[in-house]
């Protein structure tokens, strides 16, 4: 196991390895063959349900066996596939191969020929792809983040009353809350999980060309089309009305760029994170034995969050060549589309090992409170603002001009030259004593 790690071409299969066990069930070379498998049996079993000529209702314990088996798919029937593969070079009619053998072995030989019936590769690739990847969508990376924005938004709650200096283009700007810079996050993550789970996982299931062409000249009277949407819906996925050999994969590139967009905030969170620790707002557990720097002792680097960030545009570069990739085909099939839905699960372990990686970089930080008063209190120019809008409010003759002569005199403004530049204003004592009581600390507005 240490050997075939360190001699692993991709860290997912290497470094990463133990981070994305998790979607070995749904991507790998043995789940793509169960998946393919079970979509077969599947499909046998609701054909007999039909009362075709020839193709009798499979008996019950029959059914149950061949779904089982499907279910509990073991690596010795991969690699009988795999050796299938090797003789005849075809993928998916391997797997029709390996149905068929167990048929045989079963004794149901009366229904060996109608495996696969009528059928072309990407009845099943199309159908077994987005079944496992909405397996995994709902088994694996929807918890997991659902488990990270959890994590943000309860940082959010923890620091919620926490004051703190806004930066506008990286200058002082109005105060805000430490914690609800975090809770902008969860917000938005949370948004844009909603909008995933919008997103239908479709497929292609008709034949050939779409048309159940095979199917209708064997048996011209069956209505195929509701058989094949009834048969879809059955496995939980929808089935696209019209489509050529293969499904137009637009609803799979609109999961991507999902996806890619939650990846996006999260790139943007980390960037936050990062500086909110180098501005020292944030502290870092120190984990006893870890180094931090190979030549500074006294480091301790936001690596969890700065690994994130590379993971996550990993996936996102491939993301957006799928989502631009697969919706286009030529003419009626081409086989470019292959190579990519190999590599589905790629990304996926990206941003997964990602997730894993900002989840784990918050639990080590903590809020450094002196730090961040200190630069707030720094900054007493920001309740300009303030005192300006109260005085529009009064109906002052220009506030802002007012207020921007005394701030940008060249000589910083401190508290003092707040309170004297006050108790000069034409107002009455009520609203003096009113802008008197404005200090950075304070002046933090609203929050839900």
């Amino acid at each position: 196991m240490i050997l075939s790690s360190l001699l692993a071409l991709s860290p997912l299969d290497g470094r990463y390895a133990r981070h994305i066990q998790a979607l070995i069930p749904f991507f790998s070379e043995f789940a793509l063959i169960r998946y393919r498998v079970l979509v077969e049996v599947e499909y046998l079993i609701a054909l007999s349900d039909l009362g075709l000529k020839n193709c009798p209702p499979l008996p019950r314990d029959a059914r149950e066996n061949l779904k089982n088996w499907a279910l509990s798919l073991d690596e010795s029937d991969g690699q009988k596939v795999k050796h299938i593969e090797k003789e005849i070079n075809h993928d998916v009619k391997s797997v029709e191969y390996l149905v068929k053998e167990k048929l045989v072995s079963e004794g149901l030989l009366a229904w060996k020929e109608f495996v696969h019936f009528g059928l072309t590769s990407q009845d099943i690739n199309n159908t077994a792809i987005p079944l496992s990847l909405k397996e995994c969508h709902e088994l694996v990376l929807k918890p997991a983040l659902e488990e990270l924005i959890s994590a943000i938004r309860q940082k959010g709650s923890d620091w919620k009353e926490v004051p703190m200096l806004a930066r506008t283009h990286g200058q002082p700007a109005t105060p805000t809350r430490f914690g609800k810079e975090f809770l902008v996050f969860a917000e938005r993550l949370e948004r844009q999980l909603e909008l995933l789970e919008q997103i239908p996982f479709m497929t292609k299931f008709g034949g050939a060309t779409g048309g159940f062409n095979a199917h209708v000249v064997a048996y011209p009277h069956t209505d195929w089309m509701g058989f094949g949407d009834e048969f879809i819906k059955s496995l939980g996925l929808e089935r696209a009305r019209f489509t050529t050999q293969i499904e137009h994969y637009d609803c799979l590139a609109a999961y991507w760029d999902g996806l890619a967009r939650i990846n996006t905030i999260l790139i943007d969170f980390c960037r936050d994170v990062w500086q909110y620790i180098s501005m020292d707002y944030l502290t870092q557990k120190i984990t006893s034995g870890e180094v931090g720097s190979s030549a500074m002792p006294h480091k301790v680097n936001p690596i969890d969050f700065e690994n994130a960030e590379g993971n996550l545009g990993i996936a996102n570069a491939l993301f957006r060549h799928f989502s631009e990739k697969l919706p286009i085909s030529r003419l009626q099939r081409d086989l470019s589309d292959s190579t990519v839905l190999r590599n589905i699960g790629v990304p996926l372990g990206h941003s997964l090992v990602a997730f894993q990686s900002v989840h784990k970089g918050l639990g080590k930080i903590t809020i450094n409170l002196k730090a961040l008063e200190e630069d707030l209190n720094k900054h007493p120019e920001v309740i300009a603002e303030a005192i300006q809008t109260i005085l529009r409010r009064e109906g002052y003759p220009n506030p802002y001009e007012v207020l921007k002569s005394l701030s940008r005199t060249g000589h910083k403004p401190d508290l003092e030259d707040f309170r004297q530049f006050i108790l000069r204003l034409d107002v009455s004592e009520a609203v003096k004593e009113e802008l008197l009581r404005i200090r950075p600390d304070n002046y933090l507005g609203q929050i839900p």
